[in-house]
């Protein structure tokens, strides 16, 4: 087999990769190691960006996204038993749109293959090959048959837990992580969501988060311990845990319970591994960086690092530069510090710390009082959340 390039992972960051390079006339071949059917179905967040939505309107895979997304002009801000709500729409001219992740991935997919471009899945025994010279080169086996994919560059697009990332030799890449105390525990239920745009509570207690997957399921999250047992948390103490974190001084304000049809813990990481590209490999997505979910960043993050991808092999191909490609990491890092700066601001802004002093607590609430009373703090807090401008080179 042979293609331009080799892209490890069909989730958003490899899909909307494949799309972009055809759109420009770029062959490639996704390789993925899950079935269509669990890709296609794998419920995560979804809450785009502005710059987000609008790339997959503008490409031509955003059609079903406007007409059922939720599009969300600010976001609450809830402590000491008042919400605080943050106008993005008002700050920034901008909003961002609810739409689940398996959606995007559902989209990309059928673009793709009505395309005629080559989607690979179940395939096994993945390995990346001669990628620090001329000749890359992904093996693999599909349907019991050894094959190999020859290429002119690689994408590793295959999550943390992919094997591009760890078949860069040792000592070329720098590790950045913080790993969090705690994570989240997080239900999907079928119920209204109790408020037309999310909640963000700080509690004494532990964060809560109040969020929807559409008009008629909510998505709802606790802070516990990165370890916590889904188990040990029954349907009823979890709705009165979300009762008592999320409680208002607002006697309109009532949540809205109903069968919770999926449960799970999540633990919390910061991770960034730096350059993000080696020879003829290139990360994106979560293979090369993770942010805690509080700033809603994962998947926005992702987009931006293959748009940065496309575009310079775009120029490549085109024009024979490989200027752009040469800057990819530093491009691409640029903006990955400053969205793990916002994750991580969020995360420490609103979680509860064991460790915490009641000095620190108090610092914690005065940078609440602060981001809700001042116009430049909130506007900080909006510009970040709806996206930092992507300027492609």
């Amino acid at each position: 087999m042979r293609t331009q390039v080799g892209i490890i992972g069909a989730g958003p960051a490899g899909l909307l990769l494949a799309h972009l390079l055809h759109i420009d006339g770029i062959d490639s071949v996704v390789l993925e190691a899950r079935s269509r059917e669990y890709v296609e179905n794998r419920i995560r967040a979804g809450v785009l960006e502005h710059g987000t939505a609008e790339t997959l309107v503008a490409t031509g895979v955003g059609e079903r996204m406007r007409a059922i997304g939720l599009p969300h002009h600010g976001v609450n801000l809830r402590f000491r038993g008042r919400t605080h709500r943050i106008d993005f729409l008002g700050l920034t001219g901008k909003f961002v749109t609810v739409y689940s992740q398996h959606l995007v991935v559902q989209d990309l997919i059928a673009a793709r293959l009505a395309a005629g471009g080559q989607i690979h899945f179940d395939v096994e025994d993945v390995s990346v090959h001669d990628f620090g010279g001329e000749a890359p080169s992904i093996r693999f086996r599909a349907e019991s048959r050894a094959e190999t994919l020859a290429c002119d560059f690689i994408a590793g697009c295959d999550g943390f837990h992919g094997t591009c990332r760890p078949s860069i030799p040792a000592g070329v890449l720098m590790i950045h992580e913080r790993v969090y105390p705690f994570g989240w525990l997080g239900i999907l239920a079928e119920a209204p969501p109790a408020s037309e745009e999310l909640i963000y509570a700080n509690h004494e207690r532990g964060f809560a988060l109040l969020s929807m997957r559409s008009p008629t399921v909510s998505r709802h999250l606790l802070q516990c311990a990165p370890d916590e047992n889904p188990e040990a948390w029954p349907d009823e103490r979890i709705w009165s845990e979300l009762e008592t974190r999320l409680g208002t001084d607002e006697p309109s304000w009532k949540l809205i319970k109903g069968p919770i049809v999926q449960k799970g813990v999540t633990p919390m990481r910061s991770f960034v591994a730096e350059p993000m590209q080696f020879g003829r490999l290139f990360l994106a997505g979560d293979a090369a960086h993770i942010v805690p979910p509080t700033g809603a960043k994962g998947l926005n993050l992702a987009v931006a690092d293959v748009r940065v991808l496309a575009r310079a092999l775009e120029r490549h191909y085109r024009a024979g530069a490989s200027e752009l490609l040469a800057r990819y990491s530093e491009t691409c890092l640029g903006r990955v510090w400053k969205v793990q700066r916002f994750s991580w601001w969020m995360t420490s802004m609103l979680h509860r710390f064991e460790a915490h002093t009641g000095f620190e607590r108090r610092i914690q609430l005065a940078e609440l009082d602060y981001v809700a009373g001042s116009r430049a703090a909130a506007m900080a807090l909006a510009e970040n959340y709806v996206g930092l401008p992507l300027e492609l080179p």
